[in-house]
């Protein structure tokens, strides 16, 4: 059967109408259910150290307009500078109206393990849920816990200055089908508990690889080419590789990169406050010492 010229506008449009409609269903969020997250009591300690594993306050600082407030506290709304437009981090204190206060626990884990809001709609991979996907849900439901503790405070939501963003959104959610990695980290059974808290640290909460490793046409993580340094993610610059710091020299062995892990330049420890790297230092500082070491082992086995 042939179609009649004046018929072709038509068809041309349905199968148009029918790719939208496909590309719409595939990009829709696809969040974790009551039935994924496990009955956990909260260890507020544990999650205060993930806290500092994870970053949370480089990000979720302080906007400079609040005034008279504790600047420690993670009220989020300072301007986060990508590639594609500034964010404004959420405030992650437990105020009710304007930060997290009234969310449940499965909102907490689906917006840090899956990136999707309260409301439903994709969060921008800014927010590193690409590595937290492979914690334990135990361990992020710890750190609600610890955020729990935190006073309230008042720090109103501003949106993101991003041309587009509702469709960003949905673009997100097609990316996640090809960037989005959601396999739990698992312990490799060759090596030591030392080594293997330190994997879990560096390539879950820590996030390392979000940085350190290049991405693919599709911006996602290389995995083949992990912690090898690649373009940095503000979009200035590069960020150098992990592999071989040891062989390299350096530093001298994994001792000495978690002294300047703990230390940072304030002990002679150079190249360690540049590009973002001095928060991240600090973040560390702020472990264990056994956790830091952890850290520095598993790095320094990277050849």
């Amino acid at each position: 059967m042939k179609l009649l010229p004046r018929n072709i506008p038509l068809a041309l449009a349905l199968i148009a109408a029918l790719g939208l409609a496909a590309l719409w269903v595939l990009s829709m969020p696809r969040p974790l259910t009551a039935a994924d997250i496990p009955q956990h009591a909260g260890d507020a300690a544990n999650g205060e150290r993930l806290y500092h594993a994870a970053g949370c306050f480089s990000c979720h600082q302080p906007s400079p307009d609040l005034k008279d407030m504790d600047a420690s506290l993670p009220a989020g709304g300072a301007p986060l500078v990508t590639p594609i437009g500034t964010l404004y981090p959420l405030n992650l204190t437990p105020d009710a109206e304007t930060g997290i206060g009234t969310w449940s626990d499965l909102d907490f884990v689906n917006a840090v393990q899956r990136g999707i809001s309260p409301e439903g709609e994709h969060l921008i991979p800014a927010l590193p849920y690409t590595s937290y996907a492979h914690m334990k849900p135990e361990d992020v439901l710890d750190i609600r816990a610890y955020l729990a503790t935190l006073p309230p405070v008042t720090s109103p939501e501003r949106e993101a200055e991003i041309t587009a963003l509702p469709l960003i959104r949905r673009g997100v959610g097609l990316w996640k089908w090809v960037g989005l990695d959601t396999t739990p980290w698992k312990p490799d059974p060759k090596q030591s508990e030392n080594w293997n808290r330190g994997s879990y640290l560096v390539n879950g909460p820590g996030h390392c690889q979000e940085c350190h490793t290049p991405r693919n046409a599709f911006m996602a993580l290389n995995s083949s080419k992990a912690f090898e340094g690649g373009p940095h993610p503000e979009g200035k610059g590069r960020v150098p590789s992990l592999r071989g710091l040891i062989e390299r020299g350096r530093y001298t062995d994994a001792a000495d990169l978690a002294s300047a892990l703990q230390n940072g330049e304030a002990m002679g420890y150079d190249k360690l406050a540049s590009g973002g790297m001095g928060q991240v230092q600090r973040n560390i500082s702020m472990l264990p010492e056994a956790d830091v070491q952890a850290i520095a082992d598993y790095i320094a086995s990277l050849k």
